[in-house]
């Protein structure tokens, strides 16, 4: 770890519950606690505690708020009702991702998530951006918990009875542990489960009460990317660059119909052509033959031996005991069932396009 590392206001929680901790965007981590495999399998069968506070919680605030993050994001915040989310994408000028990240509508202003590593340069570019008026407002008082899988919603509603009536990409204050909570139902598992935001300052009795539930354990950062890559869900700095467009990524769900048709977001004119014509590449799933994962930075080669594309992500999946990755490939060869060969260190592996997520989504859409 490095001397600069910031300490997550539950560093001392973390190290008493026997955490390893790693060096992760500026921060010192939890990576995992008893084993990543455990922490993953009791994921997707009970609940686990994520300590996510390294990502940027950001208030943005003022009367042309909406009009200004509109000419940033190719979303229609237009129709955002209250408390309601949306999965948007900080672009370049020339179509480049900048960051994911969440927006929500929270009453009169917006409240925003973003990546932790990139959360600085996304507030500076915000900053610079948005119409003069417009407030923006670091909330780093706050900490971040995620409570993720399908027993999460029994045991966070003991604590802030209501949330079981919200859906997926929704959110809404709540009473918890004697303080107030903004609790969203997201996360990044593909799970069903919950991100909380807490006072920093009360962020401690709150874990201290989740994982006090016998369903819950806090869970490290190695299961997280475990969980995620299952999912399909891409991560900021590796599946998702500057030099990566939505369409390349599989993310043109993020670019709304009306901002399609209207355009007047970065990059609008390149993203409208790969939208009508196709991107050279695309990011796909991929299965692996054997047992031993491929990493990022492996290469894709045709069958002369080029390289036509890089991986990005890659791991061995513990819920389908096989190699699974993420990687770009040429369009024409992103079908799945398509075979592909990659090389990593010298040894060659073959594999196939895969359907992603790669474990199907429990996201709960409507009220049970």
């Amino acid at each position: 770890m490095s001397d600069a590392d910031q300490k997550l206001p539950l560093d001392a929680w973390h190290r008493a519950r026997g955490a390893r901790m790693v060096s992760f965007a500026g921060y010192e981590m939890p990576i995992q606690y008893e084993g990543i495999i455990a922490e993953h399998r009791w994921t997707r069968e009970s609940a686990g505690l994520f300590d996510v506070s390294h990502m940027g919680q950001l208030i943005i605030a003022g009367r042309d708020a909406e009009k200004g993050l509109e000419a940033l994001l190719p979303a229609d915040l237009k129709i955002l009702r209250d408390g309601r989310l949306r999965y948007s994408l900080l672009l370049r000028d020339d179509g480049g991702i900048i960051d994911d990240l969440m927006v929500t509508r929270r009453g009169e202003h917006f409240y925003m998530v973003v990546n932790g590593a990139t959360k600085h340069g996304d507030i500076e570019h915000l900053r610079n951006r948005l119409p003069s008026g417009v407030i923006l407002d670091h909330m780093k008082e706050q900490a971040l918990l995620a409570l993720q899988g399908p027993k999460a919603v029994g045991a966070l509603a003991r604590h802030a009875p209501g949330v079981e009536q919200l859906t997926f990409m929704t959110g809404g204050a709540f009473d918890l542990a004697g303080t107030g909570a903004w609790i969203s139902r997201s996360g990044y598992t593909g799970e069903d489960g919950f991100e909380i935001s807490v006072p920093a300052a009360r962020v401690a009795a709150v874990a201290d009460l989740l994982a006090g539930e016998p369903e819950v354990k806090p869970i490290g950062l190695g299961a997280r990317d475990s969980l995620r890559l299952e999912a399909g869900l891409p991560l900021y700095g590796h599946d998702l660059d500057t030099g990566t467009t939505p369409v390349e990524a599989n993310l043109a769900f993020a670019i709304s119909k009306r901002r399609r048709h209207e355009g007047g977001y970065p990059g609008a004119d390149r993203i409208g052509r790969e939208l009508d014509q196709g991107a050279i590449r695309l990011l796909a799933g991929l299965f692996v033959e054997g047992r031993q994962p491929v990493r990022e930075g492996a290469r894709v080669l045709d069958d002369e031996g080029n390289e036509v594309g890089k991986v990005t992500s890659g791991g061995f999946s513990p819920t389908l005991e096989r190699p699974i990755a993420l990687a770009y490939v040429p369009a024409a060869s992103a079908a799945p069932g398509a075979t592909v060969t990659i090389e990593q260190r010298g040894k060659i592996f073959k594999g196939a396009i895969a359907a992603t997520p790669f474990v199907p989504h429990k996201y709960v859409r409507k009220s049970a």
